[in-house]
């Protein structure tokens, strides 16, 4: 398996340069980059050209390092599980952009969050209409060879590992499958018993600890200092071949804008070897 640290890991408006050099130096295989609005410091935003998009990755591969895949934090601002057409539409473009830029940069999977359930969206509506926003962009994925990975999140939605292999089948495309987050799961599942439903289904993994005794956003800690049994994760994963990334999503230290990168770099070493 593959050592990957996402850009959120870094202070924000981290150049990229700085982003590639320290993730080299801590020993990281990938660098999940994200895409941002318009007039963002740093990274893919919703204007990148592939001139832009080609220079970034060459930046990345100086330092040796892979772009597997794209995240984003758009669309919580424009669910594709809105109940407003318009909102759907820019969620939609969204996703368009992450796939255009992952073609370019040979990024084969895009995060995508489906849909939030909340006062104004209902479950059975966030499930309908997130499914026909996806629809609507499966053919896209398809033609630029990128794969959809739908990641559980806590916006109250596919809280089930039954669910979620449900959700996947109904869709039913090869471009389509879940982005696993396996510290997100602990608040209401065990992460080695969701990857085992899902299998072959999942694209790609994000690492993160948390603390089920704290049971809010506060519960996030430094892998291995969590209540995640990695030992039976890693089993789990191995089960159905999976050597793609661990992709992780932690914490900075206050005292500290890149230790934090380092000693995850560290912890994934001694999780995936089993240590």
């Amino acid at each position: 398996m593959l050592k990957g640290v996402n850009q959120w890991c870094f202070p924000e408006g981290t150049d990229l340069k700085t982003v590639f050099e320290v993730s080299q130096k801590a020993g990281f295989d990938a660098v999940e980059l994200n895409v941002y609005d318009a007039g963002a410091p740093a990274g893919f935003t919703m204007d990148t050209t592939p001139p832009e998009a080609d220079a970034i990755a060459k930046q990345a591969a100086d330092q040796g390092l892979k772009l597997r895949s794209i995240s984003t934090g758009l669309l919580w601002g424009a669910p594709l599980s809105s109940p407003d057409a318009s909102v759907r539409e820019r969620g939609r473009a969204i996703v368009q952009k992450q796939l255009e830029i992952a073609e370019r940069i040979g990024a084969d999977t895009v995060l995508v969050v489906p849909g939030t359930v909340n006062s104004d969206s209902s479950y059975d509506d966030c499930y309908e209409y997130s499914k026909r926003e996806l629809e609507l962009l499966i053919p896209e994925a398809e033609r630029r060879g990128v794969k959809i990975g739908v990641e559980n999140v806590w916006n109250k939605f596919l809280l089930s590992p039954l669910e979620m292999k449900r959700y996947v089948d109904e869709l039913n495309s090869p471009n389509l499958g879940v982005y696993f987050d396996v510290g997100n799961i602990l608040l209401y599942g065990f992460p080695e018993q969701w990857i085992r439903i899902l299998g072959s289904r999942i694209a790609k993994i994000h690492v993160k600890d948390f603390k089920t005794s704290v049971g809010n956003g506060g519960g996030f800690v430094p892998l291995m200092a969590g209540d995640v049994n990695w030992r039976k994760v890693v089993e789990a994963l191995k089960e159905f071949g999976y050597t793609d990334t661990l992709t992780a999503e932690i914490g900075i230290y206050q005292s500290s804008s890149y230790q934090a990168v380092y000693d995850t770099a560290n912890q994934l070493n001694a999780i995936i070897s089993g240590n």
